[in-house]
Formats: C-alpha cells, structure tokens, sequence
C-alpha cells in the first residue's frame, strides 16, 4: 500500500488517517464540497451525542435485555439460503439444522503475524497454493506471461491485476465432475510494480492501454483434481475476460439521461468499459453483480471546466481531480479529462451485471442500483420474492443503501433475461440512536427530491445519487464496506472499516468512536425478518481494534478469547452462518498483517474473533468465497510489496534481497496480485468438526 510516484491508487491507513483509501492522490485543493460542508448541514439530521463510554454503556445495557430475549427462542429458518452460486430453494429447513449445530470455529487460531510477512500463514492442518495469478492466460491458446515484453492483446487474454471479488457459481457437484465458475473483480493497477522502467511522469500510451485490459473481470471454469485441488480448466468454454474497453449497455431510469451522453455515444446507452471494480454480489438467477467503486481516480481536469456548469459540483462531490488524474489515463485518451469530455465520469459508479454462464452475453450498467462509490451489491432474501441488495458507500462520512426491486424474480429464468434490477427504488439508510432505523426512499418528487433541490427526473436522482441521500439527511457513516446477509439468521452485517476524520462532537450511535482508525461492524435486523421492509433494529456487533483497548467490544465474548482485528473490510459467511471477516489496514492501525478472520454470530462463541489467516507484506485481504461443498477457501491476495522499494524487472544488486516477499509468489523480479485456494488437509469442509 501507500502513494508512490504519485499514482492514484489503494493508500495505506496510516495514509488514511490524511487522505481516503483508494482515492488519487490530492495536490493540496480544498473540495469545493468541503467549501459548502457547513451549508449542507443544514439539510442533515443529525442530533447532539453523548461520548463514546455513554454510547457504548446504553448500546450494552439494550442488547442484554435482546440477548436474554434470543437466548430463549428457538431459531427458526424460512426461504432459500443463498449459498455460493444459485440458492437451494426449500433446503433451508434440513440444511439449517445441522449448520446450527456445527456454528463456532472449529479451527486453531493462528497468532496475529507481523506486517512484512513472507508468506502465507495458515491454521496448523491446512494447505494453500495459487489458483490464479495476475498474467496467467484464460486459455490454453493465450500467450504465457512475460512481464518484460508486456502488451495490450497479451493482457486482454490474460488475468488481469489486484484481485478483489470473487464470486463462485457451480456447474456441477458430484466427484470428478466437481466443476465451478470464478469470477474475479481486478480493482485497479500498480503501474509501478507491473512495468519495468515506469515513469510516472511519462507514461507510455502502450502502458496506460495495458492498465485498461488489466482491470475489469476474470472468468474462469475451475474443476476440483484427482488429489483435491482446484485448477483452472485451460479449455472452459466460458473463460472470459471483460476489461475497461469492453462494450457495456447501460439500462435503467438514467438509462439515456442527457449526463450520459458523449461524443462517442451520443445517446446514452452504451459505454466503454468498466472501472475500479471492487466488491461485487450473486443474483438468484446466475448471474454476477460487480461494483464500480473508485471511478473518480482515473478523471482529472475539473479545475478548467466552467464553474457554473453544474456538472462540475456534483463531480466534486464525488471527487474527480482538480488537474492531473492519478493515472494520467488522459495524456492517452481525451475521454478522462472532464474539461475535454464533461459528461463521462457520470458513465461509472454504477453495478455492472454480468452473465458468467454466456460467453457472448452483453454485460449491463444496472442504474436503478444507484450511481457511488459502490462496495458490494449483496443480495437479500425477502418473503415476497422481490429481491434486495445491500451496497455501502466505501468513503468516509457516506451512506448506505439497499434497492428493492417492485417486482418479484422468476426463479425459472436463468441468465440477463429478469428485468427486476431496471424497476425497484433505492433506499439510503438512518440509524437512530435508539437502535431503530428507516430505510429512506430516494424518489423523484418526493421528500424534496425535486427541482428544488436540483432533481428534474428519477434518472437524475440516480445520478446525483449522493447529492439525494445529502437532502434526505441519511447517516453518515466511518466508510461503508461490503454488507452480507446471514443465511442462517438473515441478519444483515455490514463493516466500517475506519473513519480517523470522525470528531469527538460528531459521534453518534451507529458511529461511536472518533479518530475510528480501527473500524466497527454493525448488526442490522430487518423488520420481519424481511429483506424488503422500509425498518429495522440494529445493534454494534463489534468494535474493532487490540483486544487489550478498553474501547473495543466483541458482541460480549471474553477480551482474551479475542484475536485483535482492524479495518474489516469484505464479509461473508460459512453455510453454518459464520461470519468471516477480510481485513485491509492493520499494518498501520495495529502493526500487523492484514488477515482473515472468522467470528460466530451465535451460541457460546457470539464475537469471538479468530485469526484464520495472514497475508504477505504490502498485501491486502482483499475478498474471499468458499466453494459450494465448503471444502475450498479462495482468497484475493492483492497488491502484494505494494509500498516497498522493489524495482519491477531489476536484476542488479539495487533489488532489496531482504525483502523475501518481494517476488510473491514465484520468486521472480515482479510482484502478482493473487487468488490462493485454501484447504484443509483432510478433505473436509474448511471450518467443520472433522
């Protein structure tokens, strides 16, 4: 992690405590939205708070009487579990009886490692090994990697950089016909570790357009082998790689809205590629939802457009550089200098849904989902048969969402055919100090979404998305991660991973603790246990940081049963409802490695965070999934010796030997963002009693 040469890209924490995450690198403007910050308060509803020992105290004192209440009731388990791919329909009942019965970590803990780790570390009893490595060919016919003779048709047939979401969709399941899609979101580049001889300053046209094929998407299919193991299956007919040049159709309310339109498509339907895909979702029906999350980073120009354009004040607030983008991606292609092409940053930010199954499908900008800094569209199960998804607002102090479709799916329909995700209404969230909390309807005409407040159509609202949430007066939260429903419990959980900028003054309930460098994940409880209902309860489930600071909680488990935890970022859960917990920041927030945790949400071991894994140094725990079976763990390991003063490509003595990890993982002169599988010796499920 960290900003070198000036490049826009993921920043360390300790960064983090000055500028954002993943946002380009700021050359000292004030934001013309941080200029109007004291206007805009006006429109929040935001209320005077008690400190952090108060909050914390009241929060506690509320959940006993929750949890003496849970303590006495049976769980009950109602609709399809969403596991891994398609869900089960009706093999809730009997699969949740015995995945109740085996919630807990079941595993060893392994010690929290230090920061410049030089490999992987796992639980005693478990394997790891690559499964897919930045410059691997989709196919048996693409060209092998050759990080030193780099191109533009090589990368587009390879797998692309940093790694983040993964999403596993099952073909098969029975012994040697195990069989699976990957999908892999690739975020962003580090053109300084990918080529050698980068210039910041002058970079190639050959490598910005190679950055552009190595971001996007991975599909591969992946068989399980005669010893265990997955492999890619070099011959799938379905491995594809969709990139930041890939033709993308655009539909939805703001479908064709004139912000849409450019000189390259002049009316609005169809856009050249994707960007900065971070996190990303499954649909019920098969298909995959990657989220364009830090768009902003690669536009730069917003100082010579006119300042009463009205466009440049909502491209500040969603912060688009003054002058130079962190990439440069303009010295190349016109389209990402807003001085020159105004309209095309409002093209990203969106959902972006993919049919993995068809190689020939056209990829969709889903608008209805709303237009941020997307972290994750999680699905959610509601008993009406509509579907919900969860995204958080991955910056500091935004909002976030869920969007409910108005109709219910097909469970029938396979592939882009349902329309349920153009026709539904976004909803932005507010935590109230009580521990109730609205989901806000974020619809043209209503509660001042209108011409008064700068609103001409639906379309406008969902392009504007931040703007409307503003008016609403939504909670301001300490950076929105991903959100993923419990499919055991149908709790909702939803990570914070940091916040430094949070004054003592501007605490609230959902948001307890200022200078918040180590994070907080929160507890949600849809109202009738439906994802679709416009309330809920919430609860802070854990309060993240050393174990040994009196200002963490873990849900009430013992401080020393508790692996120290900071900055969660991606979450998921294990079929026995199981939340596990990816991190990205504890080497500046705790000073050590990023991990993999797992915590239970139930029984005798609720909150009792275990450290499951650890990365490489200047790596991230981007994202993970579990196969279908359980019996394999694939992990994105991005960015590995991000930080580090390695020299892609040098032989000569100036290459630091004592950075063993610098050529993670093959020992040789580049660093490769990986997807390790992890396993457990035996062949059982990842975290089981066997």
């Amino acid at each position: 992690m960290g900003a070198q040469c000036g490049v826009a890209h993921k920043m360390t924490h300790e960064e983090d405590m000055v500028t954002e995450r993943s946002q380009p690198v700021v050359r000292g403007q004030k934001s013309r939205f941080e200029a109007k910050i004291d206007q805009a308060e006006t429109i929040r509803s935001r209320s005077t708070t008690p400190d952090f020992q108060q909050i914390l105290s009241r929060r506690m004192s509320r959940r006993g009487v929750l949890k003496a209440g849970a303590a006495a009731g049976a769980v009950v388990v109602t609709g399809p579990v969403l596991r891994l791919g398609l869900p089960t329909a009706g093999a809730a009942n009997a699969s949740a009886v015995s995945a109740v019965a085996a919630t807990g970590v079941h595993f060893a803990p392994i010690a929290p490692q230090p920061p410049d780790l030089a490999t992987i570390v796992v639980p005693e009893g478990y394997g790891w090994a690559p499964l897919l490595k930045w410059g691997d060919p989709i196919r048996s016919s693409g060209p092998a990697f050759d990080p030193l003779n780099q191109s533009v048709a090589a990368q587009a047939q390879q797998v692309g950089y940093n790694c983040d979401y993964i999403g596993w969709h099952q073909v098969s399941g029975r012994g040697e016909l195990y069989r699976g899609l990957l999908w892999v979101n690739h975020e962003y580049t580090n053109p300084e570790l990918m080529f050698a001889g980068y210039e910041e300053d002058n970079p190639t046209r050959e490598q910005i357009d190679i950055q552009l094929e190595a971001m996007g998407g991975t599909i591969v299919e992946v068989i399980r082998n005669d010893d265990g193991r997955l492999v890619v299956d070099p011959y799938g007919a379905r491995n594809r790689r969709i990139t930041a040049t890939t033709e993308i159709r655009v539909s939805g309310p703001a479908a064709g809205h004139e912000w849409l339109k450019t000189a390259a498509d002049p009316w609005g339907y169809t856009v050249s590629g994707m960007l900065n895909n971070c996190a990303g979702g499954r649909t019920p029906w098969g298909t995959v939802l990657t989220c364009e999350e830090n768009f902003q980073g690669y536009f730069g120009g917003l100082s010579r457009m006119n300042p009463e354009d009205p466009r440049a004040d909502v491209h500040d607030r969603y912060g688009i550089e003054e002058d130079l983008s962190g990439y440069g991606f303009e010295l190349a292609h016109p389209r990402f200098d807003v001085s020159s092409e105004p309209n095309e940053p409002f093209r990203f930010g969106w959902v972006v849904e993919i049919d993995p199954f068809d190689p020939d499908s056209v990829p969709v900008k889903r608008t209805a989902l709303g237009r941020f800094r997307h972290e994750g569209a999680t699905f959610g199960y509601s008993p009406s048969g509509r579907v919900v998804f969860y995204s958080g607002d991955d910056e500091r102090f935004e909002y976030i969402y869920k969007y409910v479709s108005t109709n219910a799916y097909d469970p029938m329909l396979r592939g882009m055919g349902q329309d349920v995700l153009d026709n539904g209404t976004l909803y932005v969230a507010r935590f109230n100090d009580d521990g109730s909390g609205d989901w806000l309807p974020l619809v043209y005409g209503e509660n001042g979404l209108d011409e008064s407040n700068g609103f001409s159509s639906q379309g406008d609202v969902l392009v504007k998305t931040r703007l409307a949430a503003d008016v609403l007066g939504a909670t301001r939260m300490d950076r929105p991660e991903d959100m993923q429903q419990n499919p055991v419990s149908h709790k909702v959980y939803a990570a914070m991973t940091n916040n430094s900028n949070r004054k003592a003054d501007d605490i609230d309930a959902a948001n307890p603790r200022s200078e918040n460098r180590w994070g907080h994940v929160i507890e949600l409880s849809e109202q009738d246990d439906d994802s679709a209902a416009i309330a809920f309860t919430w609860d802070i489930f854990l309060i993240c940081g050393d174990p040994a600071d009196e200002s963490t909680y873990f849900a009430g488990a013992p401080k020393d049963q508790v692996s120290p935890i900071a900055c969660p970022d991606n979450v998921n859960f294990d079929t026995a409802g199981n939340l596990w917990i990816s991190t990205d920041g504890q080497p500046s927030a705790l000073e050590l490695a990023d991990a993999l945790h797992c915590v239970p949400t139930e029984g005798a071991q609720r909150g009792q965070v275990s450290q499951f894994l650890a990365v490489v140094g200047g790596a991230e725990c981007a994202s993970f999934e579990f196969s279908s079976d359980d019996r394999h763990l694939v992990v994105s390991i991005q960015h590995p010796g991000e930080g580090s003063d390695a020299i892609p490509g040098d032989t000569t003595d100036a290459y630091p030997a004592d950075l063993e990890h610098s050529a993670w993982p093959d020992g040789g002169l580049f660093y490769r963002p990986t997807v390790i599988q992890v396993w457990k010796n035996n062949g059982g499920s990842i975290n089981s009693l066997d």
